[in-house]
């Protein structure tokens, strides 16, 4: 097993959700693409002006850079912010199924939800239910559901 990454100060969590790099990946692709259209437009005008073409091919990579910053920098950040939520709701589901499955296998841990399950106040909408498995799932459904699993 290799140490150095148990030993490395970097945080990858935060290294993976930081939307710097996002926006400066976005801020260069957009400055490019302006870039080739300006030059694809000054394309017949740039053989005859060469400095001219050049300086102004410099003109609207820099102006494209201070406009640009902010706009990318910010898609950066919600397209972040949706990604992770998107991660947080799928470990959820995931961590939801694999307690659910856990619970049916143990009838300890299915007692244990019961138990929790009785401490909550009852719902107003659910129905009677004679058969007790049916109850008993109900109930760790809901537990799931409301995250009441500190076990």
């Amino acid at each position: 097993m290799n140490t150095n990454i148990l030993k490395s100060p970097v945080n990858p969590a935060s290294v993976a959700t930081n939307p710097r790099k996002l926006a400066v990946a976005l801020l260069m692709a957009s400055v490019a693409g302006l870039l080739v259209l300006a030059d694809s437009l000054m394309n017949e005008w740039a053989e005859s002006h060469v400095l001219a073409a050049w300086l102004a091919l410099w003109l609207v990579g820099v102006v494209a850079l201070l406009a640009l910053r902010g706009v990318t920098r910010f898609m950066a950040q919600q397209l972040m912010g949706k990604l992770d939520a998107m991660a947080a709701r799928s470990a959820s589901r995931r961590a939801d199924a694999r307690l659910w499955a856990m619970a049916k296998a143990d009838p300890r841990l299915m007692a244990d939800l019961q138990v929790a399950m009785s401490r909550q106040a009852p719902e107003a909408g659910s129905l009677p239910v004679k058969n007790l498995e049916q109850l008993s799932e109900r109930r760790a459904a809901r537990i799931v559901h409301s995250r009441l699993y500190y076990i």
